[in-house]
């Protein structure tokens, strides 16, 4: 089983860069994507070999997530059932036999920090959300969970100490789904630095010269972590400022 994640910045936009040419060669058998910013009926018919979900934001051209399945889910649900946090379209979780697989796209802190508060509750209640799952049966979390959680994971810890993405309350943030029993997939398999998997298009040359982040995770519930054959970053995959990331489930 190959589970992938990508944040398209625009699906609309990924189509024109080599999106369907990527699914066709990568072949995943789960493809989660985030900020779609469409709505279904913005989009031509895609990808006829899977099962499509879809969660749009009320706000036309922002947020929004999108899982495409080979297997039919057992169940769908769209957002994490409070209000507050489900009008911009930013979760969509499957039930499959052996777990759950949730798609998550985190709020922004924005510039400043402006908007730290709801992060910090979405936070909260999306831990609260998965482990509500978990009671049930083994959760897959993926997603761009818009943190670098550990220094290791972007390549100017010092001058981004405070900014939006590494802030104390968002690595906290993070920090609690390890707490609470989640395993960061990729560091599974992999301790080494200068894995990114964004780079910011207002540096000039950031992905160029790998100036990255590792904001893009598969979370696994640690009765999983056995399953997870590899985990892997496509870093040399264009067409967003995110590259895909990706897991391996042994059968």
């Amino acid at each position: 089983m190959k589970l992938l994640s990508w944040n398209v910045n625009g699906i609309r936009a990924s189509l024109k860069k080599g999106f369907l040419d990527f699914v066709e060669k990568e072949n995943p058998d789960i493809l989660c994507l985030q900020e779609t910013k469409a709505h279904p009926d913005q989009v031509d018919e895609i990808l006829d070999d899977y099962h499509k979900f879809w969660n749009s934001a009320e706000k036309k051209g922002y947020s929004g997530t999108a899982v495409f399945s080979k297997e039919e889910p057992l169940s769908v649900t769209n957002g994490i059932g409070i209000e507050k946090h489900d009008k911009e379209g930013r979760v969509v979780s499957c039930e499959f036999d052996d777990y759950f697989l949730v798609n998550v796209y985190t709020p922004n802190a924005q510039n400043e920090l402006a908007r730290i508060d709801y992060r910090i509750d979405w936070d909260k209640a999306f831990l609260n959300f998965i482990k509500t799952l978990e009671k049930s049966k083994p959760v897959i979390t993926c997603g761009d969970l818009n943190v670098a959680h550990k220094a290791i994971d972007l390549a100017r810890p010092k001058q981004n100490e405070g900014n939006a993405g590494y802030s104390e309350q968002e690595r906290a943030g993070f920090d609690a789904y390890i707490n609470a029993g989640f395993v960061d997939s990729f560091r599974i398999f992999n301790q080494e630095p200068e894995n990114y998997s964004w780079w910011s298009y207002r540096a000039i040359g950031a992905r160029d010269r790998n100036v990255g982040w590792r904001i893009d995770y598969f979370l696994v519930s640690e009765s999983l972590k056995d399953k997870v054959k590899t985990a892997f970053i496509l870093n040399k995959v264009m067409g967003s400022d995110h590259c895909p990331v990706g897991i391996e489930l042994k059968s």
